[in-house]
């Protein structure tokens, strides 16, 4: 009699997770994604190390490679005006983050420890301001900053940056400030604290990633506004780099724009903007852990 040999039966095959595949696709989204916003920035530095004839050719180059030269950065850095513009930038920005961060974090905190009357309508005037076309102000704001003699100056700069830039930070600062309890500070107070000391120790290392995050938002409405330093500085002496940027590319010798050093000058005046954001993130990371550890 015959004996049958036994049969194997084949693995089942697991079934795929949705989640994982979900995953997957997602990530796929994101890496297309973030490779299409950084391929400008890419283009920009690529460009900036190539020589103005390789740039004007009908061929696109991806890849400097062999043609990689940093004369354009020479000629740029070799402008006496655009260490001038650079110093000019950085004192109207470091004046408008430090003084905004100051109103906004007093106004905050007012609002929402603190009950007094017009407190609402304080608050709704904060909202209205922002609605408020800049176009439609030019006129008043240069009226105003020349009646004072602050035409072509930092201070007149800056008063108008801080003054359009201070109602949303105080907006901003407003929900960080509501979102801790006040109680916290009440119990440091039941144990001994005074009530400066509370606030210094509890609430104030809480309110560090509000405040990183106000002042991020002033330092980039101040470095990059174009449209108001172009109506208040009207003295070539006295420029931003925003402003610097568009009378070198105006004020060049020939007709034809030299591509290559306008790449170099717009990589410049990206530079600070990354190293602020490179310290900036580390900081706001460390606040929010700190503040959720502390008290």
């Amino acid at each position: 009699m015959a004996t049958l040999a036994p049969t194997t039966q084949a693995p089942a095959r697991r079934p795929r997770d949705p989640r994982r595949i979900r995953r997957i696709l997602w990530s796929a989204v994101a890496i297309i994604a973030a490779l299409i916003w950084v391929f400008p920035v890419y283009w920009m530095v690529s460009s900036s190390l190539l020589p103005n004839r390789t740039l004007m050719s009908f061929i696109p180059t991806f890849f400097p490679g062999a043609e990689t030269t940093f004369a354009n950065y020479r000629n740029v850095v070799a402008d006496g005006s655009f260490f001038s513009a650079l110093g000019m930038s950085v004192s109207i920005t470091l004046i408008v983050v430090v003084c905004c961060l100051i109103f906004a974090f007093l106004a905050a905190i007012a609002i929402s420890r603190y009950k007094f009357r017009g407190r609402k309508s304080f608050v709704l005037a904060v909202l209205l301001v922002q609605m408020l076309p800049a176009e439609g102000l030019f006129i008043a704001q240069y009226k105003m900053i020349s009646s004072v003699g602050l035409l072509n100056s930092i201070i007149g700069v800056s008063v108008i940056y801080i003054a359009a830039v201070v109602p949303f930070t105080i907006w901003m600062l407003r929900g960080f400030v509501a979102g801790i309890p006040a109680e916290l500070e009440e119990a440091a107070m039941v144990d001994g604290l005074s009530r400066p000391q509370a606030f210094m120790r509890i609430t104030f290392p809480l309110l560090a990633p509000g405040l990183v995050a106000s002042g991020v938002f002033a330092f980039l409405q101040a470095w990059n506004e174009f449209t108001v330093a172009l109506v208040i500085l009207q003295s070539n002496s006295s420029q931003t780099l925003p402003l610097w940027l568009r009378g070198f590319i105006q004020n060049s010798a020939s007709r034809e724009i030299d591509w290559g050093q306008v790449m170099a000058s717009s990589t410049l005046v990206a530079v600070p903007v990354i190293i602020f954001f490179l310290i900036v993130q580390g900081r706001m990371t460390s606040g929010l852990v700190g503040g959720a550890v502390k008290g």
